[in-house]
């Protein structure tokens, strides 16, 4: 089996500790991470290293950026995504390990929706969308693990009524998750748990969300046609989120046979 995971780890200076917890608990291969706040250069490559793992990180002070770590070599790596010129956000990260070839994806928010950041996100799901029918003309196992920053139904949603007008619920956002599914990937989750409720992997920090299970589920692993047909699990993992500051958001890994 090859286990990957995908978590939003919030900081990775801040959750580090938490980071390496989880990686000897889970004992995944590969995990892919977001929003590391943290320049390239200052990625803690030694801490993962100690623990027998290869790392790749692209960052950028202060906000976003994306990581992947792996108990195996890590090559042929993709920075970004083609399309834009002027995009300097550190979002989307590329690379072969494992014999998988893994993204991890870090998604724009949107909010406010009708504004810039809105039309940037749908640009950049465009963008995705082409990378991705590119990555299926490869025919590789491939994973696009990540924060989509996309609420797919509503019942991925404790209260979607609540989320109507939100970026990350709103029907354009939606259907340009749904592209990318009609390319012929597959939510593994939903693959292998169906129509369950409660499958969050995002709970806010205000409001008593995660006490009340308040939750969303915005962090997705979609595989490829020849990585669909390896999988054998997908779980929530719920324990990191409710230990000590914690990130908002909480890992997402399936299993795929070898």
């Amino acid at each position: 089996m090859v286990k990957i995971a995908s978590w939003n780890v919030n900081s990775i200076k801040v959750r580090v500790a938490a980071v390496l917890d989880w990686l000897d608990e889970a004992k995944p291969d590969i995990l892919l991470m977001q929003e590391l706040k943290c320049r390239t250069e200052d990625f803690p490559a030694m801490e993962f290293s100690s623990r027998g793992f290869k790392s790749l990180a692209l960052g950028q002070k202060s906000y976003n950026g994306v990581a992947i770590v792996s108990r195996d070599e890590i090559s042929q790596a993709r920075e970004g995504l083609e399309g834009d010129a002027e995009d300097a956000q550190a979002r989307y990260l590329e690379a072969t390990t494992c014999g998988l070839r893994v993204a991890s994806i870090y998604l724009p928010n949107g909010n406010p929706v009708g504004g810039e950041k809105f039309a940037y996100k749908l640009a950049w799901m465009a963008r995705l969308t082409e990378r991705s029918q590119a990555l299926l003309a490869a025919e590789e196992p491939t994973v696009l693990g990540g924060d989509y920053n996309v609420i797919p139904e509503p019942l991925d949603c404790h209260d979607p009524a609540a989320w109507a007008d939100d970026a990350l619920f709103r029907p354009e956002s939606r259907a340009a998750l749904r592209r990318i599914a009609y390319l012929g990937y597959t939510d593994a989750y939903r693959a292998l748990h169906g129509n369950r409720p409660g499958a969050y992997t995002f709970w806010d920090y205000q409001g008593g969300a995660w006490p009340a299970d308040e939750g969303i589920r915005i962090d997705h692993l979609l595989l490829s046609p020849t990585a669909a047909d390896r999988l054998a699990a997908c779980e929530i993992d719920h324990g990191p989120r409710g230990k000590d500051k914690p990130s908002d958001h909480t890992p997402i890994w399936c299993e795929l046979r070898e």
